[in-house]
């Protein structure tokens, strides 16, 4: 059982009790609720778009990801620039997954 849902501008293949990496999300709460379900899979070799679904989860913490350096470079020029960024994200667990008045949730 998974569904593919869309958060942060990007899509994520999810099932009940994974663990992911999203763009940062605002949260005070301690759980996290997402409407904009794209497909669902109950049985294998099934892939179907519900009438009503939503995925829950429960929030892990909030961090930044690795240093990525972007370097500029122009030769014969002596131009050097050397930037770092680090990307701030949102770590979650899958705990349950509603479509169409069932629920699938983690064992």
């Amino acid at each position: 059982m998974y569904a593919v849902i869309r958060t942060g501008g990007k899509q994520y293949r999810v099932a009940p009790g994974d663990v992911l990496k999203i763009e940062s999300v605002p949260s005070g709460s301690p759980s996290i609720e997402f409407s904009d379900v794209l497909a669902v899979s109950g049985e294998p070799g099934s892939l179907a778009k519900p009438a009503t679904a939503k995925v829950t989860a429960e929030v892990l913490g909030n961090s930044r990801g690795d240093k990525v350096l972007v370097f500029h470079f122009k030769r014969k020029k002596q131009y050097k620039k050397l930037q770092g960024h680090r990307q701030n994200f949102t770590e979650v667990r899958i705990k349950a997954i509603v479509a169409d008045g069932v629920t699938y949730s983690a064992k």
